[in-house]
């Protein structure tokens, strides 16, 4: 019996993946060759506003959003942007409102959360709730690596082969190769050519000064 349950249940999830080649994935400003959304997903709206690259693969239970809610025409332009090659932990959210940006071969660990737009507290005599909130675009470059539970906040730019570390708050420019952690998130890590991987606010490593002098 539980061969059979096993075996039933592999059959649902992959009849219930979206793909390019069944009804849901034509909804999707783009699908790409071999990009795959597992079953069972997570809240998906916007879908023609959203571009996902050739063999991408999204987790299950991933939410992936376009707007405030269903219904609305966000204008010519796609908003949320996934490159080839990534793949999206399990659990994650992918909420956009204005512009999102994920290169090339990204992979995160599971229940990441990506957003463009917060929650504002200017007027100090009106619920944060009901006050309007900002958008701001987030960009993320190729090759990078976002650990389990980095929370990646508007206005965000990570340049390309960047870590971020499990559990991150992450706001604000870093550049190419950069290791981030923390909240809020710092550098901890960076790379050049002269020194390799080294800590940018540390001492230059013993076995390194000789090479950068």
């Amino acid at each position: 019996m539980g061969t059979l349950v096993h075996r039933g249940y592999a059959a649902i999830r992959r009849a219930g993946a979206i793909t390019p080649a069944n009804p849901a994935g034509h909804r999707f400003g783009r699908l790409g060759e071999g990009a795959t959304i597992a079953f069972p997903p997570g809240a998906i709206f916007g879908e023609p506003w959203i571009e996902i690259g050739d063999h991408t693969l999204v987790g299950e239970r991933v939410s992936l959003s376009c707007g405030m809610n269903p219904g609305l025409d966000l204008g010519p332009g796609s908003i949320l942007r996934i490159g080839r090659g990534c793949s999206i932990g399990r659990g994650s959210h992918i909420v956009a409102h204005q512009s999102i940006d994920i290169g090339e071969d990204v992979f995160t660990g599971p229940y990441v959360y990506i957003t463009d737009q917060n929650h504002v507290y200017d007027d100090p005599d009106i619920p944060i709730g009901r006050q309007w909130p900002r958008n701001s675009p987030v960009s993320i470059g190729s090759g990078s690596w976002l650990g389990a539970g980095a929370i990646i906040l508007p206005g965000t730019t990570l340049g390309r082969q960047c870590v971020v570390a499990a559990g991150a708050v992450v706001r604000g420019t870093f550049p190419d190769h950069s290791v981030v952690a923390g909240v809020p998130a710092k550098l901890v890590r960076g790379y050049t050519p002269e020194l390799g991987w080294h800590n940018p606010a540390g001492p230059i490593p013993l076995n390194r000064r000789a090479n950068a002098s």
